[in-house]
This record gives C-alpha cells, sequence and structure tokens, in this order.
C-alpha cells in the first residue's frame, strides 16, 4: 500500500496539541485560549484511532505472528525505557515530599510495572501514571498490539460494507459505554480498565483501513475532514468556557473518535486520488516521524521546569516559557529518534528477520 505522508504529518499535530495540555501545569496563557489547551489530551485519541488504521493498512500476510509481536516490541519499549530513566529523577525522590507536590516516593515495584509497560491496567493515578506519566498510552498500545492479529482475523474475510459496519458498531459502543458510566457513575462500568474502554477507537481505525483496502472511497476534502476534527475541540472549548454541559463535551472524546475518522479518511482518499493536503511537506513529515519521541519527553521537560522554576501565574508572558521548553523538547525528541528509536529498532527488526529467514531455509 503508498506511503501516507499527510497522516505522518498530522500526527505530529497531535503530538503538539498533548504538549499544550501539558504547559498548563506550568505556565498556561491567560483568557479564553486556555479552555482551547485543555482539550490537547485529545491528541491521544488521534493516536490510538491512526494506531488501528496503521498497523492494518500496512497489513501483510504470511508474517509470522512472533515476528509481529517483535516489530512491535522494537518499535516502543527502547525509546520508552530510555525515557523512562529520564523521567524517574524528575518525578520521584528520596526525600520528603512537600504538600500539594507532583513529586513521588521511589517505588521500585511501581516503576517495574512502567518497565513492563502494563501501569495503565490500574486506576490508582500513583501507578497509572508512574515512571513516565506520558507512558500509561503505552499499555493501551501494547494492548492493541495483542489483540490486532486476532481481530484482523474476523476484519479481513470482510468487504468494504461489513468493514464499516465493524466500525459503526465500534463507535456505537463507544457511545453506549459512555452513556452507561454517565448514568451510573457507581456502577461496574466505572473501574473498567482504560486499555479496554479505548480499544472502539483502535477498532475504528482498523475498520477505516480495511474498507479503504476493500475499495471505499468517500469523496470527502481534507478542509472538511480535518476542519470537523478542529470544529469539535472547538465547540468543546466554548462549552467549558460557557460552563455549559453539552452533549458534545459528555461524549466528547466520542465524538473526537468520528472526527479523527473523518479526518483520516479524508487525507488517505487525497492521497490515493495522487493529490496533496497540506500536511505532506517535508517538515511536518519529518516532525510526524519524531512525534513518538517528542511524546516520551515532553511531559519530563514540562515537569522539571515546574520544579526548578516553580508554577507560573496565567501571563502572556509564558509565551517564551512555550517557545523555549518546545525547543528543549524537539532537541530532545530529535536525539531520542536518531540515536534510540530509529536504529535499536532497525537493528532488532534485523536480527528477528535474520532468524526468520534461517528458520524458513531450515524447512
Amino acid at each position: 500500500m503508498p506511503r501516507l505522508d499527510a497522516l505522518t504529518g498530522l500526527r505530529w499535530w497531535a503530538a503538539f496539541a498533548v504538549f499544550f495540555f501539558h504547559m498548563r501545569v506550568f505556565a498556561p496563557l491567560p483568557g479564553p485560549i486556555s479552555t482551547v489547551f485543555n482539550q490537547g489530551y485529545f491528541g491521544v485519541t488521534f493516536f490510538f484511532v491512526l494506531s488501528g488504521f496503521v498497523l492494518t493498512w500496512s497489513l501483510r500476510p504470511g508474517v509470522p505472528l512472533s515476528t509481529f509481536y517483535w516489530r512491535r516490541f522494537a518499535r516502543i519499549w527502547p525509546a520508552h525505557i530510555v525515557a523512562l530513566l529520564f523521567a524517574v529523577p524528575v518525578f520521584y525522590t528520596l526525600g520528603t515530599i512537600p504538600e500539594g507536590s507532583f513529586l513521588k516516593p521511589l517505588d521500585v515495584g511501581v516503576l517495574l510495572l512502567s518497565v513492563l509497560v502494563i501501569q495503565g491496567w490500574w486506576a490508582n493515578p500513583a501507578i497509572l501514571f508512574s515512571g513516565n506519566p506520558a507512558a500509561w498510552t503505552l499499555t493501551v498500545e501494547f494492548f492493541f498490539y495483542a489483540l490486532h492479529p486476532f481481530l484482523s482475523k474476523v476484519l479481513l474475510p470482510l468487504a468494504k460494507r461489513g468493514a464499516l459496519v465493524v466500525g459503526s458498531v465500534a463507535v456505537a459502543w463507544a457511545f453506549a459505554y459512555r452513556l452507561g458510566v454517565t448514568l451510573w457513575p457507581e456502577s461496574w462500568l466505572a473501574v473498567v480498565p482504560m486499555p479496554v474502554t479505548r480499544l472502539p477507537e483502535f477498532v475504528l481505525g482498523m475498520a477505516i483501513a480495511w474498507a479503504i483496502r476493500a475499495g471505499w472511497r468517500p469523496r470527502v476534502h481534507p478542509v472538511v475532514g480535518v476542519g470537523v476534527l478542529l470544529a469539535l475541540v472547538l465547540g468543546m472549548a466554548v462549552g467549558e468556557a460557557l460552563g455549559v454541559l453539552l452533549p458534545l463535551r459528555v461524549f466528547g472524546n466520542e465524538f473526537i473518535t468520528v472526527g479523527v475518522g473523518l479526518a483520516i479518511v479524508s487525507l488517505t482518499g487525497r492521497a490515493l486520488d495522487g493529490k496533496r493536503s497540506g500536511f505532506e511537506s517535508r517538515w511536518q513529515v519529518k516532525l510526524g516521524e519524531w512525534s513518538f519521541a517528542f511524546y516520551l519527553v515532553h511531559a519530563t521537560v514540562i515537569y522539571l521546569a515546574l520544579r526548578v522554576f516553580g508554577y507560573q501565574e496565567p501571563s502572556w508572558r509564558n509565551v517564551v516559557w512555550f517557545a523555549v521548553l518546545f525547543a528543549v523538547d524537539l532537541l530532545l525528541a530529535w536525539a531520542l529518534y536518531r540515536f534510540i528509536e530509529h536504529p535499536v529498532e532497525r537493528r532488532m527488526r534485523r536480527w528477528k528477520d535474520a532468524r526468520d529467514a534461517k528458520a524458513r531455509a531450515a524447512c
């Protein structure tokens, strides 16, 4: 299948949105703009939908299950471990913890959960956000990776219409779950582990990818696809600023999931038509390639600044902090990608490919 550089470019903007979201804990900006930044965590929703799409878009028959899992492990774990080592001295201390501080007592047992990337199965914030707090999403991703080969066996025999039904069921499931949690907040629904609750996002991405591979060609211009996604974010920001509990806010993540799907459909269709959409520029694609590394280090840098300089009151002067921390994050992201993520993944993949080749030759 053809490369979809526009999605790589858009992935950068999702990571950038998460950066803006976390900057609020250190150096927020004043006024209504802060409510827009409050929606930045939806960048994670984009990652989850895109993950399902990319894995299914690039799916090739005949890849051994062990090879699929090894490639996924090689893609995430090396960079994660390096980012974790960077995060531990920022978020943990052996000394007395001041009241209200984000610091945590050093707990090797809890940190081991982060090493194993299983911390996201606990709702306790001390565990969920243990180690590198941004890395809870990796638990969710690993859960998706574990299921993908088996979900694919259900999805791949389907034609485009069947794939679209699967995607629709995933969206309906997400809305139904959110409604249940809203109506019965004390029920068992509220304690369903995070990886399970985010599964519809991944399944929607898978369904869209397979429907397009099966011949689905919806004509959605990127201005509409990406525009709807931006409109949903701004709509939730307005609702928050006005203090109005609109359905858009209650079902915020679910609407964003649909918006992300629409954006992916529009950019993919544009690329398959041989046209550009504005996200394929060299710098956007390059930043998109660094986006995982950027995501892994950005919160640690922000909280390090908070620990050293203290909380900065809302002010437009904080734009300087935004620029400085962004530059530091970007430099570290480049280094993590250039020296760890990319080369180590390639070596690990080559090692497994060589073993697979020997196994085939021995047959």
